[in-house]
């Protein structure tokens, strides 16, 4: 992005930027300038810090203010000659600056030294990014993991009684699992609780957050939904687990799942947790292939 209000320094600098293939975006006053940033966000711009309107501070500072464009390395260019503007520039968060005149030479170098330092940028936030996404996952079945579903609970349940809207949890656990892994193998297990995690996802709805709690148990929660509504999502996922057997080379497994349903959003998120619990083991005690359910009022 060149942003300048001399027609001039704008032809000059695109000629430069273009034959050495960048492409270039032009802007001749602060606000253009802004806006096309925001539908097609530039690698670098070059800023003039005198233009009607929005001047390159004003722009500079609306840039840091917007989280899409805040890490866009600016490089000021200016024709004045003390240092005042510059370190002013800078101290708001430019990248460099050029003075004018300059030399075509030294625009190409500055230029590409911020668009490396762009590229360095966008590597590690990548790589931020997907190790928090590992972070949060469950390598084995690639839903979400216990860590991520306590966060995702304690914000959920915080937005259900402060909104004073219906909240559920369900704790579903594969039934005789220990037998599956005895009787064929772990790599068999795995490829159980795959399958089911596969299933799981289908049988959600848009908002359902899950996740394996741990072992063969799975968590969903399940915001803005009473107790109608996540006995109907547990039991369609029930079924669907039942309907058809998992194969696993030259077994057919008919695997089947217990689970626990409670609705509040009750005293606390462990309030909910620990009901949950208690309706799984209500299930197990129940004859399996079975889903329990409660409500959990505030207050007890």
């Amino acid at each position: 992005m060149i942003a300048d209000d001399s027609l001039l320094i704008r032809a000059v600098v695109q000629a430069a930027l273009e034959a050495e293939g960048y492409q270039v975006m032009l802007a001749e006053d602060g606000r253009t300038a802004l806006q096309q940033c925001q539908s097609r966000p530039p690698d670098v711009i070059l800023l003039d810090i005198v233009m009607p309107g929005l001047d390159g501070y004003q722009v500079l500072a609306e840039l840091k203010n917007d989280p899409a464009l805040s890490h866009i390395p600016v490089v000021f260019l200016t024709g004045r000659t003390g240092m005042a503007d510059v370190v002013a520039g800078l101290r708001a968060g430019a990248h460099d600056y050029l003075k004018k005149p300059f030399e075509p030479e030294e625009l190409l170098a500055r230029v590409g030294s911020a668009l490396h330092v762009k590229q360095l940028q966008d590597h590690l936030r990548d790589r931020n990014a997907a190790l928090d996404r590992i972070s949060r996952t469950d390598a084995l079945t690639g839903l979400y993991n216990r860590r991520h579903l306590n966060e995702v609970l304690a914000l959920r349940y915080a937005d259900a009684r402060r909104h004073g809207d219906p909240f559920s949890v369900l704790l579903l656990d594969i039934d005789r699992f220990k037998r599956v892994n005895d009787t064929y193998g772990h790599p068999t297990g795995d490829l159980v609780l795959c399958e089911f995690a596969r299933r799981l996802k289908h049988e959600l709805r848009a908002g359902d957050i899950a996740g394996r709690w741990g072992g063969e148990e799975f968590l969903v929660i399940l915001p803005r939904t009473g107790a109608s509504g996540v006995l109907e999502v547990a039991e369609r996922i029930r079924a669907a687990t039942a309907a058809t057997p998992i194969i696993a080379g030259e077994a057919h497994l008919t695997v089947t799942v217990s689970g626990g349903c409670c609705s509040g959003p009750g005293d606390s998120p462990e309030d909910l947790l620990r009901c949950v619990d208690t309706r799984l083991y209500q299930a197990k005690a129940g004859g399996r292939n079975l889903i329990v359910a409660a409500d959990v009022k505030v207050g007890g």
